[in-house]
């Protein structure tokens, strides 16, 4: 049985991740505790974690969203990919015919989402997440989690940028092939690469120098 405080971090941190509350937006007691049917307790210990996790900042004596500056930014993506690319390595070795069955699946499937960035944005945390799982390695799932959580932090996708869904999927076919043929060196160089273009792609979309299409 989860406690109240474990369900209201919960329910705020998948706010955050889904985009119901965005970078700066301030979060208040008794709006949280009357929008999700609990009491200020539970919320107030919520929030306080969620703080001490660098997920809300203080803004006087509020706590707002917390945001990423391009140093921060540069640092999330530098750490995911390095720590990716080794969960596509291992993923390589360790992967059931079943994992890899479904990782081909969920390549397949994604395509119908092309032109919807939000539910590709969805799928591909899914993607990622099976990548993670499929390296067998506990420890290495853990501290991704806790980078997928800073992920919640960034107000767009850059799979809104126009053409970059299918590119992401092309992309994901590749460390999906390199899994399949055992070559951990290429999943994790394809994973890499990866992260590394939708960096890029994420900076020309906060420039404005590509369109976002939602």
């Amino acid at each position: 049985m989860k406690s109240p405080s474990t369900d209201a971090y919960s329910l705020i941190l998948e706010a955050i991740d889904s985009g119901v509350f965005k970078p700066g937006d301030r979060l208040v007691e008794s709006d949280l505790a009357e929008r999700f049917g609990v009491s200020r307790t539970p919320i107030r210990e919520a929030l306080q974690r969620l703080e001490t996790q660098s997920m809300l900042t203080r803004d006087g004596r509020s706590l707002i969203v917390a945001s990423l500056d391009y140093n921060q930014l540069s640092e999330l993506y530098t750490v995911r990919a390095e720590l990716e690319g080794l969960a596509a390595r291992l993923a390589a070795m360790h992967a059931t015919p079943e994992e890899m069955r479904v990782l081909r699946d969920m390549v397949e499937d994604d395509r119908a989402l092309i032109g919807r960035p939000q539910d590709m944005a969805r799928a591909n945390r899914r993607f990622h997440k099976q990548v993670h799982l499929t390296s067998h390695n506990r420890f290495l799932v853990q501290q991704l989690d806790l980078v997928h959580r800073s992920m919640a932090l960034l107000a767009t996708t850059s799979l809104a940028a126009e053409g970059r869904g299918e590119d992401a999927l092309t992309e994901h076919n590749a460390i999906v092939t390199a899994i399949e043929t055992r070559d951990g060196d290429a999943a994790a160089q394809a994973l890499r690469d990866h992260i590394s273009k939708a960096f890029v792609t994420r900076l020309k979309l906060d420039s404005g120098e590509i369109k976002s299409t939602v």
